[in-house]
């Protein structure tokens, strides 16, 4: 190993992954996904669909998750900065409904990993940011749900200034509560 750091988080199945990175007078050189180091880190999904998105300053995309298809992501940002935010929805976790977020940017290079029957969004806080996902499953369009990005049941603590304005689509402002999700899904 020793190719990339694996942090766990204080939600357990959610990893904080940090890449090697080799720079020099040229720029730098890093691997984003190794199979074998991924493994040997108890990170051992194999993907089948690799996701790119470009966005604006104030787009707020989430909280996505596939309710019959779930899926386990390695996300990160290429360009720009985003605030990433993922929300267990795991039906017998101690830490349902709980959430974690983390800055990620291409500065930092770092990738969160969220497993299965989670909530997912990000809101852009640079001017422009290219976001990069690998995913466990296909994306299943008929099988989309959603959760309110500002849900006070949940309560994530967005770093959004007070001057920005959020662009989301008419479908992300209107996705349902924890409270609706887990009377409709959790039994």
């Amino acid at each position: 190993m020793g190719k990339i750091k694996v942090t766990t988080c204080e939600i357990a199945g959610l990893y904080v992954i940090e890449p090697t990175v080799f720079g020099d007078a040229r720029g730098y050189f890093m691997e984003t996904y190794n199979y074998d180091d991924f493994k040997e880190a108890g990170i051992g999904m194999q993907f089948v669909q690799d996701n790119q998105s470009a966005s604006k300053k104030g787009v707020l995309r989430g909280l996505h998750f596939q309710i019959q298809y779930p899926q386990d992501k390695l996300v990160r940002v290429i360009r720009g900065e985003v605030y990433d935010v993922a929300v267990d929805l795991r039906k017998d976790s101690k830490t349902y409904g709980k959430w974690f977020g983390i800055h990620l940017s291409e500065e930092n290079k770092k990738q969160l990993f969220i497993p299965k029957n989670f909530a997912h969004g990000f809101v852009v806080l640079s001017d422009y940011a290219e976001f990069a996902y690998k995913c466990t499953d296909f994306y299943h369009p008929n099988d989309e749900g959603g959760l309110a990005y500002n849900d006070p049941d949940i309560g994530v603590d967005w770093p959004i200034p007070d001057d920005m304005e959020l662009i989301m689509t008419e479908k992300d402002r209107n996705w349902g509560s924890l409270r609706e999700y887990t009377e409709k899904y959790r039994k």
